[in-house]
């Protein structure tokens, strides 16, 4: 089994910023593994916000591309997503998403509101 938590969602005004974290553990080769961030509002589809894949290659959503940034630590097995210049339509529940050898994993979410 692979665990998924994520944490550092909250409340944040337009144009602040966050730090969400997600730390895996379980039966994980966290270093080898494919890592995203993925956000969900109600009535749309979960869509893919941000994937770091083994070695550090990233790809972004166009919206977030400039403003969220992913890394993530192998000797933590963590994963990062920094966010600046949030907008109010980024609102939405952050959930971390691992790939190993081809499974899929996920944490329960972390929300983020953006809003005066």
């Amino acid at each position: 089994q692979v665990q998924l938590v994520e944490s550092g969602g909250g409340l944040v005004q337009p144009g602040g910023s966050l730090t969400l974290s997600c730390a895996a553990s379980g039966t994980i080769f966290f270093s080898i593994s494919a890592m995203g961030w993925y956000r969900q509002t109600p009535g749309k589809q979960r869509e893919l916000v941000a994937v770091i894949i083994k070695g550090g290659s990233t790809n972004y959503e166009d919206s977030v591309k400039g403003r969220f940034t992913i890394s993530r630590d192998d000797a933590k097995n963590t994963v990062y997503l920094q966010m600046n210049s949030l907008k109010p339509e980024d609102t939405a529940v952050y959930y971390c998403n691992a790939n190993q050898f081809g499974a899929l994993y996920w944490g329960k979410g972390t929300p983020v509101t953006v809003s005066s």
